[in-house]
């Protein structure tokens, strides 16, 4: 099919509203606005959970708790996960980005001890469990705090 006879679907595609184009359009004078009022005025209208204004929901509530800023988020490694990677290796966040065993580096990572490892690696992490520690040295390898 050549691209000039390309056209939308059926009922896909309409013709915007006019709106203020005389009385015969049927949205002249108020502009399907109404009379008077908030909602008529340019840049009118309340805020969303506005109620009237009785006091809102979100501010009857309790409040509760507080949130820590400087909150550190981790990845969570399995060393049993580990054991993808050929002996020798030096694991970084990279590396474990590339082989999609983590989504992204935007948090640090963490490795923790579920699982048996079967070949001698260098880690590089965030932070270790002291199971994850453990087994790593067992078998050889050694754990790097990034």
């Amino acid at each position: 099919m050549p691209l000039h006879e390309l056209k939308p679907a059926s009922g896909s595609r309409h013709t915007p509203k006019r709106v203020g184009r005389g009385t015969g359009s049927g949205l002249g004078k108020t502009s399907g606005r109404g009379q008077k009022g908030q909602k008529s005025r340019s840049g009118g209208g309340v805020r969303r959970g506005f109620e009237g204004g009785q006091m809102p929901l979100f501010q009857r509530l309790p409040k509760r708790g507080f949130t820590n800023i400087f909150r550190r988020e981790w990845t969570i490694v399995n060393v049993g996960t580990l054991n993808c990677f050929d002996a020798g290796t030096i694991v970084t966040p990279e590396l474990l980005k590339e082989k999609g065993i983590i989504k992204s580096l935007k948090n640090s990572i963490k490795i923790l001890g579920q699982g048996e490892l079967e070949k001698e690696l260098t880690v590089k992490a965030g932070s270790f469990s002291s199971q994850a520690k453990e087994k790593i040295l067992a078998v050889g390898g050694r754990a790097e705090v990034i």
